[in-house]
């Protein structure tokens, strides 16, 4: 028997018809619980609409900073890439929002859990790893894989039988859905369902066409310490600040954009179209500044556990040991990664332009093309063959 519920709400039609059918077919009360991790919400719009469904108990928490400190930043100090271009927007938010989540549902008392994921994506995953791994007896409700309403004319003729009001722009049939936070935004489905077709132009939203962007380019400092970066162009700021301004650098300058066909952790491929703008200038630059600071064997072994630790990330193992086994590795060797690295932004490109720290290992003096004494090129005849004879 259900005592309460906590519902992962958004204010959307799925989730507003989601806590109408809990309500309508679970004996308890149901509670909501809204993560505002920098998407473009309205949330004192998303508390009235929880409001007038009926709900006493209305969670909307700010974890915005937490976010970018506590998951996008460790992410970034691994240069995780999923499948070479995915900067993993999506699959970082929903560890931080299924945690947060469980714990609002202990705080009233809730013994169960619900979501709005569909039967076909990967966050029924990520969501429901991530509850079990903050509390493995709770118990989880996923209304798609339980409810006769399978298609979005269904959920519309529901919202209009129990009277649960649908913006105007949500009635007819959405070009593509939507994810979006601090990090990224991520498009998918309908009109991009065609790997063969072009995106059209209306599914950017945070980023400028390469064709309208300035044809002056613009150069930025970013400063870094211990593998986080901690100022642009000399500037102080938070976590969550240093993202969102390099988001606007991005935005301006059409940085940012991928189309990837991806192969997803339930097993089928999908299409989908990223912008992350801060986030795709914080890699190359992190990448720049870890070039000089990190040696030879430590900097080849990270990128050999960057790829797997992606996948971790992407199929919803954040909390698992493995993923914090490989952070504690990446963590140890960001004590040197401090310094700025100087980056232009022009027409869609990321260009390192410099880099410097006090923990640089370049020595000018052994690559100087000035300096070729003999007993330097005899060493490096007798290096060449001591490995010739490793693979022979």
């Amino acid at each position: 028997m259900t005592k309460k519920i906590v519902l992962a709400y958004s204010g959307g039609l799925d989730t507003s018809v989601i806590l109408k059918w809990l309500k309508l077919n679970y004996d308890c009360s149901v509670a909501t619980y809204t993560a505002n991790i920098g998407q473009n919400d309205n949330f004192d719009e998303i508390k009235l609409k929880a409001k007038n469904l009926g709900v006493q108990e209305i969670c909307i928490e700010d974890l915005r900073e937490e976010f970018v400190k506590d998951y996008v930043f460790p992410m970034f100090r691994a240069n995780a890439l999923y499948e070479g271009v995915y900067l993993l927007g999506t699959a970082i938010a929903r560890p931080l929002i299924a945690r947060k989540q469980i714990e609002y549902a202990k705080k009233i008392g809730a013994d169960a859990v619900a979501h709005g994921s569909t039967g076909k994506g990967n966050d029924q995953v990520r969501f429901e790893i991530g509850y079990y791994a903050t509390d493995p007896d709770i118990k989880i409700i996923a209304p798609w894989r339980l409810w006769d309403l399978k298609s979005r004319e269904s959920l519309l003729e529901f919202a209009k039988r129990y009277q649960i009001q649908v913006p105007k722009d949500k009635i007819g049939e959405p070009p593509f859905s939507v994810d979006e936070n601090v990090l990224h935004t991520s498009a998918e489905g309908k009109v991009l369902e065609d790997p063969w077709l072009p995106p059209p132009n209306y599914v950017f939203s945070r980023t400028k066409n390469i064709e309208n962007t300035s044809d002056k380019p613009e150069e930025i400092i970013i400063s870094f310490e211990n593998g986080d970066p901690k100022k642009i162009n000399e500037e102080t700021l938070s976590s969550y600040e240093i993202l969102k301004k390099l988001n606007y650098f991005g935005y301006k300058h059409g940085i940012g954009r991928v189309d990837i066909v991806e192969n997803r952790y339930i097993g089928m491929k999908s299409r989908g179209v990223y912008e992350t703008p801060g986030g795709t200038i914080l890699y190359y630059a992190h990448r720049a500044i870890e070039s000089i600071t990190l040696d030879r064997e430590t900097a080849h072994k990270k990128d050999m556990i960057a790829s797997e630790y992606a996948e971790l990330v992407y199929n919803g193992f954040w909390f698992s040991k493995k993923r914090k086994q490989f952070q504690e590795i990446v963590d140890t060797c960001q004590s040197n990664v401090n310094g700025d690295v100087k980056i232009k932004l022009f027409k869609g490109n990321v260009i390192v332009l410099g880099r410097k720290s006090e923990n640089s290992l370049y020595d000018l003096s052994k690559v100087s093309f000035e300096n070729n004494e003999v007993k330097d090129q005899q060493f490096a005849e007798d290096f060449i063959k001591s490995q010739f004879k490793k693979i022979n």
